[in-house]
């Protein structure tokens, strides 16, 4: 395992379908992830990156295998338990923005605390939307916000809860070059200066070079590893596995 693990995936197999039919997206893949490491997960289409993703959120159950958050193997939580731990222990940043249009940018931020009963940290929200460049719109609904405003502002909720883990899926895909190279700033800020470990589902090879390596999937399993990656080196690695 590397360093103090925050995350672990053991002989982590998902199938659909039965008999003839089945199709294997996760094939027996072991993983750790360590605490303040920021990991980019790459792979041809239907490599079964986004399974991965949920399974390792617990958005989804494997067939088999074990996920392990901070200690806790997801399989022995009820789904109480298990809502709780995505609560406050995990963030996700997706490539919809998944704001209510209805809440302030503010509102939406705390929305993760609201709903656990938990008091929000004035001075940490004033830190993470300080660094995001969003102070000024704390107040602005979404319809009053660009896209990449609101995807600052979905970055903020995923962080305010100060989580163990942060699932990031093509977060940069719908932000323009100068939003999409904030957005990883900050998350690679999220990595080194709060410890968190992010996990980011990515096809751009320019923001797998944020990371502090790159796992390289193909049919369901993991096929490689690129430590402190290079445009370079990622564009290669692609190439061969869609080859």
């Amino acid at each position: 395992m590397r360093r103090s693990s925050a995350l672990e995936a053991v002989d982590l197999v998902r199938t659909f379908g039965e008999g003839k039919t089945a199709v294997t997206a996760v094939a027996g893949v072991n993983l750790g992830f360590s605490r303040g490491e920021f990991v980019a997960v790459m792979g041809p289409s239907g490599s079964g990156k986004s399974t991965l993703m949920n399974l390792l959120a617990g958005l989804d159950t494997p067939t088999s295998g074990r996920v392990v958050v901070e200690g806790a193997d997801l399989a022995s939580l009820d789904d109480r338990r298990l809502t709780l731990l995505r609560r406050e222990r995990i963030g996700f940043i997706f490539q919809a923005f998944n704001l209510m249009p209805a809440l302030t940018a503010e509102q939406n931020i705390l929305l993760p605390l609201t709903l656990s009963g938990r008091r929000p940290d004035g001075a940490f929200l004033d830190e993470i939307a300080g660094s995001l460049r969003i102070r000024d719109r704390l107040g602005h609904r979404p319809s009053e916000m660009s896209g990449g405003q609101q995807q600052r502002v979905a970055v903020a909720r995923a962080l305010v809860t100060r989580p163990a883990v942060v699932f990031a899926d093509e977060p940069t895909g719908a932000l323009d070059v100068s939003a999409s190279r904030e957005l990883l700033g900050r998350l690679r800020d999220a990595s080194t200066r709060l410890r968190q470990t992010i996990v980011m589902v990515t096809h751009d090879p320019v923001a797998a070079t944020y990371a502090d390596r790159v796992l390289l999937l193909s049919d369901g399993a993991l096929h490689g590893t690129i430590e402190r990656p290079t445009t370079r080196e990622v564009l290669a690695a692609m190439a061969r596995a869609e080859g």
